[in-house]
């Protein structure tokens, strides 16, 4: 019984041998054939996709520039606004103290 299973294996053995062969030497047969329309849309679709990643990718860098400027502009504006809240209560201050004054006169 172990050799009917060891003869059977071998024999599929030699026969997938002689498929790989037989295939392998049929395609090396062939004449090249110009490429594809699948061939040239995978091509043009690899392209797309390269140029979407780049273009992706210098969008991500713009915004995260962007964002610095906006940042940068936003902390200054703020320190404008509150330098100019500063001299206006000290303008405010000045005018209390000065009403002030005025009342005890």
């Amino acid at each position: 019984m172990k050799t009917d299973v060891a003869m059977i294996a071998g024999m599929m053995a030699v026969a997938g041998i002689v498929a790989v062969v037989g295939c392998r030497q049929k395609s090396e047969a062939e004449s090249p054939q110009p490429a594809g329309a699948m061939e040239r849309t995978g091509a043009a679709l690899d392209r797309a996709a390269e140029k979407t990643a780049e273009v992706a990718t210098n969008i991500a860098v713009k915004t995260a520039e962007a964002a610095k400027e906006v940042g940068t502009a936003t902390k200054d504006v703020a320190g404008q606004v509150v330098e100019k809240s500063g001299e206006g209560l000290q303008k405010a201050g000045a005018a209390v103290e000065n009403t002030g004054a005025d009342m005890q006169k």
